[in-house]
């Protein structure tokens, strides 16, 4: 088994895939919109004008997969409960990531030595997206 996370953008997905590749060379995968998809949405599940919205796409970041969508377009997008962990290789690498996340987001816990990491830091990105972003231990 394997498990992916899969975030619902309503309304900004491209603007996060772009986000993605340039704050972390996210490598996209595969875009489909609701305009090319072989079967439209019901009547009404999408707002009007939301044909040329994201309905499903991933993006490798690091070794991860990570799929996205706008979702219903709802313009509200609502990222609770959970944290998507960033484990750099080593300090420089999660002191980039972590300040290219927070352009326009907020900084939780700034990047710091912690009794389990040599760096560790929490930041919400722009979209409100939570990230854990440290150096493991075990780094060279």
């Amino acid at each position: 088994m394997k498990i992916d996370p899969y975030l619902f953008f309503e309304g900004r997905c491209e603007e996060a895939m772009a986000f993605y590749q340039q704050a972390l060379g996210a490598r996209v995968e595969f875009m489909m919109r609701y305009s090319e998809s072989p079967e439209p949405p019901p009547p009404g599940m999408l707002p009007p004008g939301s044909e040329h919205k994201i309905m499903h796409a991933s993006l490798h970041i690091g070794g991860a997969l990570v799929m996205m969508s706008d979702g219903m377009c709802s313009g509200s997008p609502s990222f609770k409960g959970f944290s998507l962990s960033l484990d750099c290789p080593e300090a420089d690498a999660a002191r980039e990531a972590f300040a290219a996340l927070a352009g326009g987001g907020h900084v939780r816990m700034p990047l710091a030595k912690t009794f389990w990491a040599p760096l560790f830091g929490m930041v919400e990105d722009r979209f409100g997206v939570s990230w854990m972003v440290g150096v493991s231990d075990d780094a060279k």
